[in-house]
């Protein structure tokens, strides 16, 4: 018996923000933004880049905040998640909330 129905699958896509570490201090907003939009909209990007005493930069680390689907987050990370690329070794997860935001007090 040839059932010919046809399944849709309702995939949600959510707000994330994803920790990229392990970037070379070369990498710019436009560099992150190209790379995750693969995987979903990304919305916002931040970089921040921590330097020694002397001012050179010893660790470049970034956020993203992407829409993105479940499976499109799995495979992101996947992909992702210690590749090399321009120099460094990324480093993604999911972002963990601020202090701040988790202790949050109302006045």
């Amino acid at each position: 018996v040839n059932n010919n129905r046809q399944t849709f699958e309702l995939t949600f896509h959510t707000m994330r923000r994803l920790y990229v570490g392990g970037l070379s201090h070369t990498v710019t907003e436009k560099d992150l933004k190209d790379r995750f939009g693969k995987f979903g909209a990304v919305e916002d990007v931040e970089l921040r880049t921590r330097k020694d005493p002397e001012g050179v930069p010893f660790k470049t680390f970034g956020y993203v905040n992407i829409n993105i689907s479940d499976p499109d987050l799995k495979k992101c990370l996947t992909v992702l998640n210690k590749s090399k690329w321009k120099g460094g070794t990324l480093q993604i997860e999911i972002a963990k909330e601020s202090f701040l935001e988790t202790h949050r007090i109302w006045l």
